[in-house]
């Protein structure tokens, strides 16, 4: 069968060509479903299809589309012709469609090759259409949420994948989500996994039941205790449409659900290896040096590196022993960390900065590193070679040495133990002069009696500002939120809704923590709020602090948008941290 493709002039094709097909994965016996190859080309060409043997072909039609897209530069113009073609299936199975290929400007291309599997008839396939959106005979296997964890039972440390995932039938008039309660993960290090706020649903098979499913969050849990650790139930609503008639007119129902609470079982690790400093995963470890011959007073680099798969950000620096005589600052940490669906993955850099005061030979020894990996059930330890650093004395340094204190030895200055006695004239004073009376006796009284009074008008200005005392205490609270919530003030005002929800959390934590002397990483929100009550701050105040972390990782990880505004959002955030201030004692 010959397929012609039309040319139309003017428009700015893509360098490359490319050709795709298209299908769902899963449909049903007497099912009618649609095939598409896609080519983005309108120049005239040959379609060949593979073989659709155990499909009955119904229709087939074509289609040209063109759209318009600014590179920065100037607009460029985008050609498709799409080949539809509606099957339905002959038997059950699953069946493999080989790639077809087309002929382009005596060129051919090669699509890609799909899988449909086929299963039995679905209830109430036959009877779809307006009435099949009624959700009056919904059941719970209908439409249900599950959490998928990855991993059951973990080592502390191991990271693992949990994903809320949501599964309805096509007869499921879905229409949004409401209400969502995220577990608190207690006992957990957690990490979001960013996903696309726009769900595209995909086709499985449960139970031979063709479902429509969508991932709504997945986080990275890393375990910080041992023993049987629960993961607490995700809960939201779904919000169902029910359709009546042709102009579209209905109501919308609600629907709870929820997932069951997931046991996850954490191992203790075995007795550590010298060198380990928390590192669980396949990692690996590099140490390396800028420069080995140096003069004194310059700086030397010395760069450890952490890579691979596991906990890098809970990863410590390995302990280096550095000689005394060289002057050490704080490493700078540098991290290089992507978090996908499949876990935590990327590097982390310790820079040590030190500068040598004295010339010499110094040797650093070797650096050792131990890390756990779950994989293999065992540590593995890696060592970084010696550096032998070679100091000479640097040009202008022979006039005056400074010994490092460490080296407990006492300041000298060489070449500078004489001193001439100073010659030539001097001011002398009589020793009868008086300075009581005297012109600057006089001026230092005035200013003395100028300083007093304006001290006490400042005093009496502050003492009544001070005199309300909640003015103050609130005038201090606002001001201290505005400074934490500070990137978030940003983000909203550039109208970035997710970075302005995690600045938000960020800020909360990062506040709590401070507070409560509790590492953010060790806090959760059912620790938060207890600790917040034990800290006399009032039962309505600690809910609505519940209410807005909830709030902001549901327009976090929503796929809904936002229904309210970033700057009364931003408003609330600043009040209640202000309260909360105010109140903890």
């Amino acid at each position: 069968m010959l397929l012609m493709l039309f040319a139309a002039g003017g428009i700015a094709v893509a360098d490359e060509i490319t050709f795709k097909m298209e299908a769902p994965k899963v449909v049903a016996m007497g099912q009618q479903f649609r095939l598409k190859f896609i080519v983005n080309s309108l120049s005239s060409g040959d379609l060949k299809l593979p073989d659709l043997g155990k499909f009955h072909i119904l229709t087939q039609s074509e289609s040209s589309s063109v759209s318009s897209f600014f590179d920065g530069k100037a607009t460029q113009q985008q050609a498709e012709y799409t080949y539809l073609f509606i099957l339905q299936a002959k038997e059950l199975g699953t069946f493999t469609i080989q790639p077809a290929t087309i002929t382009v400007d005596k060129k051919i291309y090669s699509s890609n090759s799909l899988s449909i599997q086929v299963v039995p008839e679905q209830p109430g396939q036959q009877g779809q259409g307006s009435q099949s959106q009624q959700s009056g005979g919904l059941t719970k296997d209908d439409l249900f949420i599950r959490m998928n964890v990855s991993k059951r039972t973990v080592y502390k440390g191991e990271q693992l994948s949990a994903a809320m995932k949501i599964f309805w039938t096509p007869r499921v008039p879905l229409a949004s989500f409401d209400n969502y309660v995220f577990p608190s993960f207690t006992g957990f290090w957690t990490q979001e996994v960013k996903i696309n706020p726009k769900i595209t649903p995909s086709e499985e098979v449960e139970n031979g039941v063709i479902y429509n499913t969508a991932i709504l969050k997945r986080s990275i849990l890393i375990p910080q205790q041992t023993g049987q650790l629960t993961i607490e139930p995700f809960s939201l609503t779904c919000l169902l449409r029910q359709r009546m008639g042709m102009f579209d007119i209905g109501t919308t129902t609600s629907a709870p659900i929820s997932t069951a609470p997931v046991t996850i079982t954490v191992k203790e690790l075995p007795p550590a290896p010298e060198g380990f400093t928390g590192g669980v995963g396949a990692l690996n470890f590099s140490a390396s040096i800028d420069k080995l011959n140096v003069n004194t007073n310059d700086a030397v680099t010395l760069r450890i590196t952490i890579s691979g798969s596991g906990n890098l950000q809970l990863v410590e620096a390995p302990k280096i022993d550095f000689p005394s005589d060289l002057n050490l600052f704080d490493p700078k940490v540098t991290d290089n960390i992507q978090t996908r669906d499949d876990g935590i993955s990327g590097s982390k850099t310790f820079e040590y900065l030190f500068i040598p005061r004295n010339p010499g030979d110094f040797i650093i020894p070797p650096v050792r590193f131990a890390s756990f990996n779950p994989a293999t059930g065992q540590y593995s330890v890696q060592t970084s070679d010696e550096f032998k650093l070679h100091v000479e004395k640097g040009v202008g340094d022979s006039e005056t040495t400074v010994t490092s204190i460490a080296a407990k030895e006492d300041i000298r200055l060489v070449g500078k133990d004489i001193r001439y006695i100073m010659q030539g004239r001097y001011r002398l004073r009589p020793l009868t002069a008086v300075f009581f009376g005297s012109p600057t006796y006089w001026g230092l009284f005035a200013g003395t009696v100028l300083l007093f009074v304006i001290i006490v008008l400042l005093l009496r200005g502050l003492r009544r500002r001070n005199a309300d005392v909640a003015m103050t205490l609130t005038r201090k609270a606002s001001k201290m939120a505005r400074k934490r919530l500070r990137d978030a003030c940003i983000f909203m005002k550039q109208n970035k809704a997710e970075e302005y929800h995690e600045a938000v959390l960020k800020a909360f934590w990062g506040y709590l923590s401070h507070k409560l002397n509790i590492p953010v990483s060790e806090l959760s929100r059912d620790m938060a709020a207890e600790r917040l009550a034990d800290r006399n701050v009032k039962p309505e105040v600690v809910e609505e602090f519940i209410k807005l972390l909830d709030t902001s990782e549901f327009y976090r990880y929503s796929p809904v948008g936002s229904g309210a505004t970033l700057e009364s959002l931003y408003e609330n955030a600043v009040t209640l941290m202000g309260k909360i201030d105010k109140q903890i004692r």
